[in-house]
């Protein structure tokens, strides 16, 4: 059976083309599309080498509550990308040209470890993205134009994940960076080697701080076009949405303060503000890059699914990983009789602090937001004490109206449901 890939592949002509007119292929559009297929076959190769190399542990020892969280997310993305390189070469040899062959891709230590390799994967997509946005002006014709767009959409969702994956913000910028193809090349440029794009690259450009970087660091950088003094020189900080680059001095290059997510940054030859609009953004004074850095200021939930590191962060976080339960009030008593004991055997009495619910409870179940301890397992329940449907107390071993954490802080009680009247009147009809 066919996949799902090659038929895509066999209809690629027919979808952007439009059967059964013949259109003659623009020189500018060909070197568009045969750029794309480059950067898709980079993206390819890139998640089939780590996928390939890395086992699940490597992902846990990286910080992933759950190694298939990434490892699914990495097989999708890179399906996409396999498929999206399919179709442009299909795309290609029927406007009567040939894909470029002959590329390597060798990504040295990026892919060292998980821990090298998400970063990168987050560069690399946001790249893609990128490239896509700054060569639609490229194209001229419109069937083309809305195929590329269609790709562009599944790259941005891309982009999102590994933003989540490295714990940063989901949907950062309200607008991405548009990058042309020359500048996409000074990133992805050092990765490819043995095929002719047709496009000169800028000079790399080389972020060398160690450690996070965020607002009030001060960036410096290497390159090969940098040599001796650096007189003259300055750092151009560009982000989604704002007009134009923010310039710096090249020695006061200082992250500033309301930067959230990724920043392509340049180093020019005059301090004249690059235009965000790749349409009108004049290159003749850059020295080199663009490089990536991403700023991350702001700790997201979603972000706490998928990284053990990310849920010791915050001022209501634990180590423990933990997950919200409903409970019998069997499952209940046997669990408060628990953590009752062990802090008696500490010498100390558990009690639950009032968050300042008033409802009395009509019984039934409640919702625990359950911690790794095993006192708080619920196996080793034991027969609740009888008890009318007007009991109220507040003691441990019987219903219990409480909320908050218990001393030991084996659980946490969120909130009281009435699951077992519930259950008795859907019995009762």
């Amino acid at each position: 059976m066919p996949s799902l890939a090659s038929l895509f592949a066999l209809a690629a002509p027919l979808m952007v083309l439009g059967a059964p007119l013949k259109r003659q292929a623009n020189a500018a559009d060909l070197l568009v599309l045969k750029f794309a297929d480059v950067l898709e076959n980079f993206e390819n190769q890139f998640y089939q080498q780590a996928l390939q190399k890395f086992q699940p542990s490597d992902f846990t020892a990286a910080g992933f509550v759950d190694a298939q969280v990434p490892i699914q997310q990495f097989q999708a993305i890179q399906s996409d990308e396999a498929s999206h390189a399919t179709i442009l070469e299909s795309t290609i040899q029927s406007l009567g040209d040939s894909p470029i062959s002959g590329c390597n891709f060798d990504f040295g230590s990026a892919l060292n470890d998980v821990a090298s390799m998400a970063p990168v994967a987050r560069v690399v997509e946001n790249l893609g993205v990128g490239a896509y946005l700054g060569a639609a002006h490229l194209i001229t014709d419109p069937a083309l134009l809305t195929a590329a767009g269609s790709i562009l959409t599944v790259e941005a969702r891309h982009q999102t994940i590994l933003n989540v994956l490295s714990n940063g913000v989901s949907i950062p910028q309200a607008f991405d960076i548009a990058l042309l193809p020359n500048e996409v090349l000074a990133v992805a440029g050092a990765f490819i080697s043995g095929c002719d794009t047709g496009i000169t690259a800028n000079q790399p450009l080389t972020l060398t701080n160690t450690g996070s970087v965020g607002p009030g660091t001060t960036l410096t950088f290497s390159s090969p076009a940098i040599n001796g003094s650096t007189d003259g020189l300055f750092c151009q900080m560009l982000v989604g949405g704002m007009p134009t680059s923010i310039p710096f001095p090249f020695d006061q290059c200082v992250v500033p303060d309301g930067i959230e997510g990724p920043v392509a940054i340049f180093v020019t030859s005059d301090m004249q503000p690059l235009n965000n609009n790749v349409v009108e953004r004049a290159s003749q004074a850059v020295v080199a890059g663009p490089t990536m850095a991403f700023i991350d200021t702001q700790k997201q939930l979603l972000s706490q699914l998928a990284l053990a590191a990310s849920n010791s962060s915050g001022d209501n976080s634990s180590n423990d990983s933990s997950s919200t339960t409903t409970i019998s009030p069997a499952q209940a008593t046997s669990i408060i009789s628990s953590a009752s004991a062990a802090s008696a055997t500490d010498g100390a009495t558990a009690t639950a602090t009032d968050s300042g619910a008033s409802a009395t409870p009509t019984g039934g179940a409640v919702s625990v937001n359950s911690s790794s301890d095993p006192a708080a397992s619920g196996t080793n329940s034991a027969p609740a004490p009888a008890e009318s449907d007007t009991t109220v107390v507040q003691s441990p071993g019987t219903r219990n109206i409480a909320t908050g954490t218990t001393s030991n802080g084996a659980i946490t009680v969120i909130g009281w449901d009435d699951l077992q009247g519930q259950d008795q009147q859907q019995q009762s009809n």
